[in-house]
């Protein structure tokens, strides 16, 4: 049970540190791809924007899971790829 606990433990603290490296790539994937200025009606700008802030915040906040969750929705009405 030991054994169990602390495998589960080390496997999230990796997925952890995996995602927190991966969250600046997509923020730059997306600051790149709005310094191209791409085609969007307002709205969309926004909430661009709103994704990409929301998506910092959390990986500031050490949430980088939900990070990665929020900034892809900034990448998908980019129409960039996720980084991985």
């Amino acid at each position: 049970m030991k054994r169990l606990f602390a495998l589960a433990v080390a496997t999230l603290f990796a997925s952890g540190t995996a995602l927190a490296g991966h969250c600046p790539a997509e923020m730059k994937s997306i600051d790149e791809a709005l310094a191209k200025n791409p085609k969007l009606s307002e709205a969309q700008m926004k909430d661009v924007k709103k994704h990409r802030a929301d998506g910092e915040a959390l990986h500031k906040s050490g949430k980088h899971g939900e990070s990665v969750a929020e900034l892809a929705k900034a990448q998908k009405i980019l129409g960039v790829k996720p980084t991985k």
